[in-house]
């Protein structure tokens, strides 16, 4: 039953072919569910591909194409894991800017498994405290955050977790911050400098 703690929010989910099915869809449940209004935001239009583990899944409807959609109208940020996702989007200029707008702003940010590899380029991850795939930890750390092995983290806003296992955890504390809002003193170092990498300053 829906308990209408997001209602009136709006949240985009960007991804891009490659995400993890369960980690895209789940949370869009949940979402829906506490009545936030969801829209899936890809790098092109059409349907992005699914996956579950290495097998192709399900193909979800994009709602708004990166290009034409405004990261001002929504007040939070989903991003699922997937190996192929956030490497795609990693190269995407226009995906890493709509990341920023969040992490500038103060506005909650859920990632999940190999979702917050998209974070470090957006440079939101410095001084924070997160999880994530393991594979990802050495990057998370050579870009400043503070890796712990736990299935939910939440640091001001942003709430991280490991894997598909860590979905329901995941799923309820991304409902708890996002209703509550914009956390102040949350914007990390690398986005204050603008940029993906304090010592490569963007053009």
């Amino acid at each position: 039953m829906a308990d209408g703690r997001l209602q009136g929010r709006k949240v985009a989910v960007l991804a891009t072919d490659g995400f993890e099915q369960v980690e895209l869809t789940k949370p869009v449940e949940a979402l829906k569910e506490a009545g936030a209004e969801v829209h899936i935001v890809a790098p092109k239009g059409g349907e992005i591909q699914g996956f579950n583990h290495h097998d192709k899944g399900d193909k979800v409807r994009v709602d708004r194409e990166l290009s034409q959609a405004s990261a001002q109208d929504y007040d939070g940020l989903v991003l699922p894991g997937g190996v192929i996702n956030p490497d795609q989007l990693r190269l995407e200029e226009k995906a890493i800017d709509f990341i920023r707008h969040f992490v500038r702003e103060e506005k909650p940010i859920a990632a999940i498994c190999h979702g917050p590899w998209t974070l470090i380029d957006a440079g939101a991850v410095d001084g924070r405290k997160m999880t994530s795939w393991p594979s990802l930890k050495t990057d998370l750390r050579n870009a400043g955050a503070e890796w712990v092995d736990q299935e939910v983290v939440t640091d001001a806003g942003l709430v991280t977790s490991r894997n598909p296992d860590d979905l329901p955890a995941f799923c309820a504390k991304m409902v708890e911050e996002f209703a509550e809002g914009r956390h102040a003193g949350r914007t990390g170092r690398g986005a204050e400098a603008g940029g993906r990498d304090e010592t490569r300053p963007t053009v």
